[in-house]
């Protein structure tokens, strides 16, 4: 089989295409071989990026000592923890199909072999993704790396904490600034992903479940000298995955080969498994439909009831964290779990060439077999601040292998019987509605609450810190989905001020936003239909009553059918103001504008509305 490189490097028609080729520094000698693709996602402005500029450099070397021929892009990078709490975080979802546009602009423009992704935080991994399944040519992905997790000594106890203990300390009533200052330091103290399962550990964890990448990928914290060698890896892997499809004719390395509908619920087993953020559901959904399989929010509700959750990290579980994980395993261990207990596909195949019954088997730390595999995962946090990559080399004395009341627990001693997410339904969201069940306490999984009902996450925030928002209330926080927001933002503050409150326990949210990983509490989002789509959240009322029941997966509002109807019908008499925001000023950009008009709803993944584009340009056509 051809290179698709071959039509911008060969024949006499090339000429002036070699010239410019040379001007990049390519080789006379170097025609002919692949072009490798590295789409690195480094920016100063992300904590999981600071470090990937160098990095390119790295892999860029062992491509080209591979016989392969490296050709970096960049991509941007959007860093929701800093884009929250503001009209920033509407621009995090969009980034999305931004990031996975770049990668498909890039590569078909400059006709490159194989692509290796360098991301790791929320939108990007996913995004390029999503670009490596529109693209399908050989694709290998390598993360950043989770950040450390902090110490911090509060009121007389010395913790372990995340980004999202800052919200914790600094929203509580009798929060001093002394303390807030001390948790800023502490927080964050390395370069990396932020230290819990929040969106882009999950997200990188799920790559490495897919088998796009390589074990180890979601869970060697950052500044590990251990992963340097996975970029070396990679980088070798990747030019051998390029001949073995191109002169060998293998599909098997393909992405769509690797995230076919078995694969996808290999991933959905993993992210049910570690409790994984809601925001997977969004982005698998989005990557299958470009992976072409059929896969859909129903899938994700049956395997949510068929898989036991098998390990807890923060928020889901206090001061247990990415590095932790690591120890006890990480991703091998815990689909070698799933895979003993008959819950995973074994013959889907992997980057390695491997399929996954043997992939995961060879690197789970109990195998006596593989020395390397408990080498890799003794790698540890060093404790020092640090913005470099492979700055330190500390291990841990010894591994987690306790799967009765570990980090990660075999089927058996599960942490519950089914998934870390769930999937509800009812007439307030009949075409679906997610909760990270792993972090709901347990008196909430049945709960019966009074709305108090906002507008914008703004609103919301405001009623929550003045006090209106009391134990029993259930927050009701609208028109921020894809399409209303536009793009969808995290409510992540207000459910950490909540908890701040007292109220993690005693009140519940609802949204058609979004959360993110770090969210915990009766936190539903992603409600379908959205409010600007004509969703029954648009009719809800302060003090109607909601209820949740999620063994049940029910999500209900207590209001009468011919009462709803009665609001509808207000709603639509009047005209164009019908299915908007009545208490909401935002400027809206025009690019934010295009993204709500074209986005398809949750329960889709978010993605492009593929249906309302074919409508356009029917339209279009006829004039």
């Amino acid at each position: 089989m051809k290179l698709r490189s071959d039509r911008v490097t060969k024949g006499a028609l090339n000429t002036g295409v070699r010239a410019l080729w040379r001007a990049t520094g390519t080789q006379p000698e170097e025609f002919g071989r692949p072009i490798i693709g590295i789409a690195n996602s480094f920016t100063e402005m992300v904590p999981g990026h600071v470090h990937l500029q160098a990095l390119g450099r790295l892999v860029a070397k062992e491509i080209r000592a591979a016989g392969g021929v490296p050709k970096e892009f960049n991509t941007i990078a959007v860093d929701d923890g800093i884009a929250m709490s503001h009209e920033g975080m509407m621009y995090s979802l969009p980034s999305r199909d931004l990031i996975a546009d770049a990668c498909e602009y890039m590569a078909n423009a400059h006709a490159i072999d194989a692509m290796i992704c360098l991301s790791n935080c929320d939108k990007i991994t996913p995004a390029m993704l999503m670009a490596a399944n529109r693209l399908n040519i050989p694709t290998i992905f390598v993360s950043g790396g989770p950040m450390e997790s902090g110490k911090f000594d509060y009121r007389g106890q010395t913790r372990r904490i995340d980004a999202i203990d800052t919200i914790y300390v600094s929203s509580a009533p009798d929060a001093t600034q002394a303390e807030m200052d001390a948790v800023e330091e502490a927080a964050c103290p390395t370069c990396g992903s932020c230290a819990l399962m929040g969106t882009a550990n999950s997200m990188n964890c799920l790559t490495e479940a897919l088998g796009m990448a390589l074990p180890g990928n979601g869970t060697i914290v950052a500044t590990h000298t251990d992963r340097e060698d996975l970029f070396k890896k990679a980088a070798h892997r990747i030019v051998e995955m390029a001949r073995a499809y191109y002169r060998d004719g293998d599909e098997s390395l393909l992405p769509r080969s690797i995230c076919s509908r078995e694969g996808l619920e290999n991933a959905v087993r993993m992210t049910m498994a570690i409790g994984g953020s809601t925001n997977t559901i969004l982005h698998l959904l989005a990557v299958a439909r470009e992976a072409g399989a059929d896969f859909s929010i129903d899938d994700f509700d049956r395997i949510s009831r068929d898989t036991p959750c098998l390990c807890k990290v923060s928020p889901s579980a206090h001061e247990v964290f990415i590095e932790d994980m690591h120890r006890a395993g990480g991703v091998m261990s815990v689909a070698h779990e799933l895979l003993k207990a008959g819950k995973y596909n074994g013959n889907v195949p992997t980057v390695l060439g491997q399929p996954v019954t043997e992939y995961c088997a060879d690197w789970d730390i109990t195998n006596p077999d593989n020395e390397d595999a408990r080498k890799l995962f003794s790698a540890g946090p060093g404790g020092i601040r640090s913005i470099r990559a492979f700055s330190q080399s500390s291990r841990f004395k010894e591994l987690d292998t306790d799967r009765e009341n570990g980090v990660i627990r075999s089927a058996k001693h599960a942490f519950t019987a089914d998934g870390g997410l769930a999937v509800l339904r009812g007439n307030l969201a009949p075409d679906s509605c997610v909760v990270k069940s792993a972090g709901v306490p347990d008196n909430l999984w049945q709960f019966r609450g009074t709305a108090i009902v906002s507008e914008s996450m703004e609103e919301a925030l405001e009623k929550i810190q003045n006090g209106t928002v009391q134990a029993g209330n259930v927050v009701v926080i609208r028109y921020e989905g894809p399409r209303g927001g536009p793009g969808m933002r995290e409510m992540l503050t207000p459910t950490g001020v909540m908890k701040a409150m007292g109220l993690g326990d005693k009140a519940g949210l609802i949204t058609d936003g979004r959360f993110s990983g770090a969210t915990s509490g009766l936190s539903v989002g992603h409600v379908s239909p959205e409010a600007a789509s004509g969703g029954v959240i648009a009719l809800v009322q302060d003090g109607d009553v909601i209820e949740f029941d999620i063994p049940n997966r029910r999500v209900h509002l207590d209001v009468p059918d011919d009462e709803l109807a009665r609001r509808r019908d207000e709603m639509n008499a009047r005209g164009d103001k019908a299915w908007k925001p009545t208490t909401r000023q935002r400027q809206v950009s025009t690019a934010l504008r295009v993204f709500g008009l074209m986005a398809g709803s949750a329960d889709k993944g978010g993605a492009r509305d593929t249906e309302r584009l074919a409508r356009l340009e029917r339209l279009s056509a006829e004039g």
